[in-house]
């Protein structure tokens, strides 16, 4: 089965705005409940090093993340805008890769950007509608601004 390229904008589109409307709840609805999410820098994967900056090998451990960032994280208030490029599609739509950037804006107004890599992703349909299996976000750099906090 072919996916829509409509359909996988959406859920490009829906990921990032639910990220950035701190819909944390809805945002794991994205996945599929047997699902990875990791973050690495791209250097460690072009060295086939495993480390990964985050890595959630569950849905579980993805609400758990989301715990802790709900409870935990007070003190780096800020708001978060990803911007994302338009995706490559590949394997009949299931396999994308699509740019992305994020800013953030401080409480006193600054805005900086804080991470820009490439999503790739695996898509599953449950219920006649893609979800999320596999996301690896490789990251352009090691070195980010400040406190991985929320979700990229």
């Amino acid at each position: 089965m072919k996916v829509d390229r409509a359909a996988v904008y959406d859920l490009l589109a829906e990921y990032g705005g639910l990220i950035d409307a701190a819909k944390y709840d809805e945002w794991l609805g994205l996945f599929a409940e047997e699902c990875r999410y990791q973050i690495v820098p791209r250097e460690n994967y072009d060295r086939g090093l495993p480390a990964a900056l985050i890595f959630c090998d569950s849905r579980a451990v993805l609400e758990d993340r989301i715990r802790a960032l709900r409870e935990a994280n007070k003190y780096n208030i800020h708001t978060d805008r990803h911007i994302i490029g338009l995706p490559r599609m590949f394997d009949n739509g299931l396999a994308v890769e699509a740019p992305f950037a994020v800013y953030q804006t401080d409480q006193e107004g600054e805005t900086r950007l804080f991470a820009t890599g490439l999503y790739c992703d695996r898509l599953v349909f449950f219920d006649h509608r893609l979800k999320i299996c596999d996301k690896l976000i490789l990251l352009d750099t090691f070195a980010v601004p400040s406190l991985l906090a929320t979700p990229l």
